[in-house]
């Protein structure tokens, strides 16, 4: 049986959570050049098949590396740690903590109708994203603790989701007015 490619080798890049996105942008454009259907028209249905697959595929490896979170998800699963999105809600408690001032603050916020306290916890969480991202780039490609990584990607999936709740409660707010 042959070896199907990660998203990695698939683009011709070495395996990190650091990723120059102006080389994938150029990995992906040079695989799609090779493999995009309308290269293989004139094939057989065969080779059009394949060619499709191929093309979809590495489209789904540019989606997955282009994104940092989900990036960090598929390497923490690449190296067999299944984070178990569905099932395991285990946060640090500190993180616990934080979400629940977090909701109060949203909670304040959307009673007061208060749309400055809502742009200070948007900014608070992008600042909380950022911290996110530079502690999981330092388990995944320097420590290589993806057992940890993988609580940090759980996390940083709940800010993902707590920050379109404030987005929205933004957009709700602008509509009233």
């Amino acid at each position: 049986m042959q070896h199907e490619p990660d998203h990695f080798e698939l683009l011709g890049l070495s395996p990190g959570f650091a990723v120059d996105r102006d080389a994938l942008d150029r990995a992906w454009r040079e695989v799609q050049a090779k493999v995009h259907p309308d290269r293989h028209a004139a094939g057989s249905a065969q080779e059009r098949r394949v060619a499709m697959q191929w093309a979809s595929r590495a489209n789904e490896a540019y989606r997955t590396l282009r994104s940092p979170l989900a990036r960090a998800r598929y390497l923490c699963e690449r190296a067999g740690v299944d984070l178990q999105v569905e099932t395991n809600t285990a946060m640090t408690p500190a993180f616990l903590m934080q979400q629940m001032e977090w909701r109060e603050a949203l909670d304040d916020a959307r009673t007061a109708r208060d749309s400055a306290a809502l742009e200070a916890l948007s900014a608070e969480l992008a600042a909380a994203r950022r911290r996110m991202i530079a502690e999981v780039g330092e388990l995944l490609d320097h420590r290589h603790d993806y057992a940890a990584a993988a609580v940090r990607v759980r996390e940083w999936m709940f800010i993902e989701k707590f920050s379109e709740e404030i987005d929205a409660a933004v957009d709700a707010l602008a509509e009233q007015d």
